[in-house]
């Protein structure tokens, strides 16, 4: 899910562009990862999961990122530049352009819009994600002033904290694939144990960092992995161990299965009771990752886990005896 600027009535432009659009552009590194400006919040996703299988994570509960947000928007000198025309062009009916007028106290020529506070704050409005998820249009607040070094109002929900920086960075974390490697590969046995593990190279903490420099807020959300879930894709079937949770242990999901431990039960696997027959069976991986943030000013704290999953075939024959 990508967050973008938004098209509320009032809200459609972004801070930042002499013009008034919205400010939508990429500081593009190496990898082109490193940091995009949507909706006026720049992320870094440089640390962020990368690869082909990489996704974006489920919450483990109904918590989900913020559907709008209030961010720094407009310079006194572009509020008047985007609102003017569209009075002057009375689309929006002359009694709303003349309490417009008289709310941004456009008739004096210095103060106007805040033009003698310039440099000392800046006009916020709202954004929204781009996705318009249930409560997209909840951020309605016309642009409202604030004071460089000051907090937003405290009854002005979403606007942008270290928190509220957080959880939109939770919607921008990406994570690697979770298709584990199993021996046997491939096409295992009735009743053989199959050993299941994921490389701990692959799977270290990732984070993105949400930023609002112009006021000099950041937060960093970090998702570390703790566990993997395994569903064999049929209830015939046994996992190790049995609740089917394989936690993380010295950075390993699991264990490669190695020469001489046949016959040993794997600490991560399954064991599949009957055969797929002229099919397989879906095993299902699912990777639980724990989100932990810090932010400006010694903030921080826990977000929900989330999930990230896969589906892969796993193929089981019958062992065939020799008859002599």
């Amino acid at each position: 899910m990508i967050l973008a600027a938004a098209t509320p009535a009032h809200a459609e432009k972004g801070f930042g562009g002499t013009d008034g659009e919205t400010e939508q552009n990429a500081d593009v590194g190496g990898d082109g990862t490193v940091s995009v400006t949507v909706g006026g919040i720049v992320f870094d996703r440089s640390k962020n999961g990368s690869g082909g299988s990489a996704g974006a994570l489920t919450s483990s509960t109904s918590w989900t990122p913020p559907p709008c947000w209030y961010a720094p928007k407009y310079t006194p000198e572009q509020l008047q530049k985007y609102l003017e025309p569209i009075w002057e062009a009375g689309s929006t009916g002359y009694e709303w352009d003349a309490k417009q007028r008289e709310k941004y106290n456009a008739d004096d020529e210095k103060k106007a819009f805040n033009k003698d506070k310039s440099g000392e704050g800046y006009w916020w409005g709202s954004y929204v994600n781009e996705s318009y998820p249930p409560g997209w249009d909840a951020c309605d607040k016309d642009y409202f002033w604030v004071d460089k070094g000051d907090p937003p109002p405290a009854d002005i929900e979403n606007a942008v904290t270290p928190e509220v920086l957080a959880e939109l960075a939770y919607a921008e974390i990406r994570v690697p694939g979770t298709e584990v490697t199993l021996a046997p590969a491939e096409t295992t046995k009735v009743n053989l144990p199959t050993w299941a593990w994921l490389d701990g190279a692959e799977f270290k903490p990732v984070s993105v960092t949400a930023s609002v420099p112009t006021i000099g807020i950041q937060a960093t959300a970090t998702a570390e992995p703790v566990s993997l879930q395994i569903k064999p894709g049929t209830p015939d079937a046994e996992t190790y161990p049995a609740s089917g949770v394989c936690e993380i242990n010295d950075g390993r999901i699991g264990e490669p299965y190695a020469k001489g431990k046949a016959d040993e039960t794997p600490p991560c696997g399954v064991r599949y009771l009957r055969s797929s027959g002229d099919g397989s069976f879906p095993l299902q991986a699912t990777v639980t990752w724990e989100i932990h943030w810090t932010g400006t000013g010694g903030a921080g704290g826990d977000l929900p886990d989330g999930d990230f999953g896969a589906t892969q075939d796993v193929v089981v024959q019958e062992i065939q005896a020799i008859n002599r």
